[in-house]
């Protein structure tokens, strides 16, 4: 029988984190974890925005301002945060044109996945349970990892490339992150899930005319966002989940559908490229972790 949100356990007396929660499958995942108990931080480089959000939402949302594009922020975020539960790397762009983060990253390889480093290396220490990073079918559309070129130095700039990229990093550093906390004996847990397709905001940001069009059709293709975040809420809140498995739906080309153990790309399971982004991941951002 398909998982469904109602089978989530009371979370009265727990705290989750989670970025990009001020519109989207973050404002989902937030109502529906504060429906259940939970004291959720929605951590927003709009706050304004975000405190719009959390004021409609019925329970203990807080809102708190996070630039993921700079990593002063993300510094100064994590040195305001307390203990907590469960860490949700949510936020993401998609395919939009070539740009860099206030420290020199391209921007969606900065944004998805080295902020989130950073951000997760930060916190680890607090985190006293589990994280939660999302990735993306998209990772399959990258043909491999440019483990000397991951910052677009030398390389002409593909926007969908760059994208496969950054949600690639994203699986990879869930299941590396996992592997060094089972490795050290640790009871924490990193999940690396994906939402399948959903019409969201994320389609409607490419700064092209497909931005106008694109929507209707990503609707009949994937499922309603409120489906879309369950895998997430699975790996977030279900005690028995397995870390080992990548998390999310697995119908028509993993696009819908009730969340399961998905497949990956044969270039996800490659464990020394998942040594060799952690070790340039460190590099770029300064952060070294402490298990």
């Amino acid at each position: 029988m398909a998982w469904k949100p109602t089978e989530i356990p009371d979370q009265t007396g727990r705290t989750f984190v989670i970025t990009g929660a001020n519109g989207g499958l973050g404002a989902i995942t937030t109502e529906v974890l504060a429906a259940n108990g939970a004291t959720v931080i929605m951590a927003c480089r709009n706050a304004e925005k975000a405190k719009a959000v959390a004021d409609a939402i019925p329970g203990d949302v807080r809102v708190a301002e996070l630039d993921l594009s700079d990593l002063a922020s993300v510094r100064k975020f994590a040195d305001a945060q307390g203990e907590f539960d469960v860490l949700i790397n949510n936020a993401g762009l998609m395919n939009v044109p070539f740009s860099r983060t206030k420290d020199g990253f391209e921007t969606q390889w900065g944004v998805d996945h080295l902020a989130h480093f950073a951000l997760t290396g930060l916190l680890l220490d607090r985190i006293t349970d589990r994280v939660v990073t999302l990735a993306s079918i998209a990772h399959r559309q990258t043909p491999k990892l440019w483990v000397d070129d991951l910052n677009y130095e030398h390389r002409r700039y593909q926007r969908n490339l760059a994208y496969a990229q950054a949600k690639l990093s994203n699986l990879m550093f869930a299941r590396e992150l996992q592997r060094r906390l089972a490795e050290a004996g640790s009871d924490k847990r990193s999940y690396a899930v994906h939402p399948g397709v959903a019409a969201t905001d994320l389609f409607s940001r490419t700064e092209t005319p497909i931005d106008k069009i694109i929507k209707p059709f990503v609707a009949l293709v994937g499922h309603a966002p409120r489906k879309a975040v369950h895998s997430t809420l699975f790996a977030a809140t279900m005690p028995d989940a397995d870390p080992q498995v990548y998390w999310g739906p697995r119908r028509f080309f993993e696009t819908q559908g009730p969340v399961a153990a998905a497949p990956s790309s044969r270039l996800s399971k490659k464990q020394d490229l998942w040594k060799r982004l952690w070790e340039e991941s460190e590099r770029f951002t300064g952060i070294t972790y402490k298990f």
